[in-house]
């Protein structure tokens, strides 16, 4: 079995007459990156804050590994409210952080530059955080979660105000982390990001698990397939086949769900009886579409 870094069993917490959080469990394995997905104000940062013993549960338990309560200064955190000071220069910032996790200040000094250079931060290193942009303000937050070499990272939202460029950065930087031997929780309600650098997930709605688990075993036992077909051809006919759903028909192109019972090969052939099919894919949905078909049918995995 893989080994825990943190167990999270039956956690509840309740603000005033909202229960924010409703019967929680999930462990999160060594070195991996665990998602922990839903939409805004499903308690993902409830839980986190739970996690990081700003708040206290008021049912459930939250364990983690033993060499990390030795010492807290295993976990790095990223808020999703930042957390610097904007008429502090920008090393000075992050040398403050890292001698509260105890790092000497030239091994602190040594990292940090190491960190800007790599976000192409070095020019800005005598600037003021207020100075800076919303994308280089999360750029010097998440050095500061990262720069003590922390066992277990939890990243709130960390996607938020970065551009294309930087998200593929930041999805870069998570991947070599995981290679060095870090284990991230991350939070997001941007699962088309996080479907590419989580390897399981777990995934809630209004304070209650909707899905957990591989993220591969949770596409493969979804009752769909989705479709992109293009075509020259009148696709209006598709409307009215009662074994799809989801139609999304737009001119010359169409997206669609089969259910996964149907024959792939019987399906193809119909087609091509009735329309000159340019291009066709057909793959498993997103963990996006899967989320929002669960919530909107009230579906819970929970066992």
């Amino acid at each position: 079995m893989p080994e825990e870094i943190m167990n999270i069993n039956n956690i509840e917490k309740t603000f005033q007459s909202t229960k924010a959080v409703n019967k929680i469990s999930f462990d999160v394995h060594k070195g991996e990156v665990l998602g922990l997905l839903g939409p805004n104000g499903a308690g993902k940062t409830t839980i986190i804050r739970m996690i990081m013993n700003i708040f206290q549960p008021d049912k459930g338990s939250i364990r983690l590994n033993e060499e990390i309560i030795k010492d807290q200064k295993q976990i790095g955190y990223l808020p999703e409210e930042r957390g610097i000071y904007d008429s502090t220069k920008v090393l000075d910032t992050i040398l403050y952080f890292a001698d509260l996790k105890a790092m000497e200040k030239s091994e602190a000094e040594k990292a940090a530059k190491k960190w800007l250079g790599r976000f192409d931060l070095m020019k800005y290193i005598d600037k003021k955080v207020e100075n800076l942009s919303r994308g280089m303000q999360q750029k010097v937050q998440f050095i500061i979660s990262v720069i003590h070499k922390p066992r277990l990272l939890i990243l709130d939202e960390v996607f938020s105000g970065l551009d294309p460029v930087n998200q593929e950065l930041f999805k870069e930087i998570i991947e070599n982390l995981i290679n060095d031997g870090t284990t991230i929780l991350l939070s997001s309600h941007r699962m088309n990001l996080v479907e590419e650098v989580c390897s399981r997930i777990f995934m809630i709605n209004k304070g209650r698990r909707v899905l957990y688990g591989n993220i591969d075993d949770i596409k493969d036992g979804y009752n769909e397939k989705k479709v992109l077909l293009k075509s020259k051809s009148d696709l209006s006919f598709l409307k009215n086949l009662s074994n799809i759903s989801e139609i999304n028909l737009e001119k010359d192109k169409v997206s669609f769900n089969i259910k996964t019972d149907i024959n792939i090969k019987d399906f193809l052939s119909f087609l091509s009886d009735r329309i000159t099919v340019d291009e066709i894919s057909i793959t498993r949905p997103p963990l996006h579409e899967i989320f929002v078909n669960a919530v909107k049918g009230g579906y819970s995995d929970e066992r």
